[in-house]
């Protein structure tokens, strides 16, 4: 990418992915760049565990009621976990560690989605974050917060159209809407 503006531009939601395999060395610079993402008072506490096995991410792609359904044919997921017990702000490190990961991902070409998991159900009921942990094998302690998918992109998205961005949410100095 040219630049970050450009980048933020044309990053979007991507749940349809082609079959092919993400490069080792693409796999190691998004995951490069979660680790470098910045957490409260540096604490590093944010885990993640990859996963690319195709019979794994067909189960993860049922980890919640809706929307998780594109896991299923990404060709890496990434599960984003937190840790309350050593981090101040567990859900805003992983939050931007997640972001840090998709940003990574469009600067590869490559296409991502976000499947947002705690406080979340299975259709049966379950809870996403125990039906994550059971598959993967997580401790308790930690808090799944989200999975990344990541795959080649099926069709390219246009990028955002900078004539809808919403500046009236923008305030100066004081929150007064007229």
């Amino acid at each position: 990418m040219e630049n970050f503006a450009e980048l933020v531009k044309n990053r979007r939601s991507i749940r349809q992915f082609t079959e092919e395999k993400l490069k080792e060395e693409e796999v190691e610079l998004i995951i490069r760049a979660a680790l470098l993402a910045p957490t409260a008072r540096n604490c590093r506490a944010c885990k993640f565990v990859l996963v690319e096995n195709e019979d794994t991410l067909r189960q993860l792609s049922v980890c919640k009621a809706n929307y998780a359904t594109f896991l299923e044919h990404c060709a890496l997921a990434i599960v984003v976990l937190n840790d309350p017990l050593q981090s101040a702000a567990p859900i805003e490190d992983v939050s931007i560690a997640a972001s840090y990961i998709q940003l990574q991902a469009e600067d590869l070409g490559l296409g991502s989605c976000w499947a947002h998991i705690n406080g979340r159900e299975t259709a049966d009921g379950l809870d996403s974050e125990q039906f994550v942990r059971n598959l993967l094998d997580i401790p308790f302690q930690y808090g799944v917060t989200c999975i990344i998918g990541i795959g080649h992109k099926k069709r390219v998205v246009k990028p955002h159209e900078e004539e809808h961005l919403l500046w009236e949410n923008v305030y100066v100095e004081r929150f007064t809407e007229t």
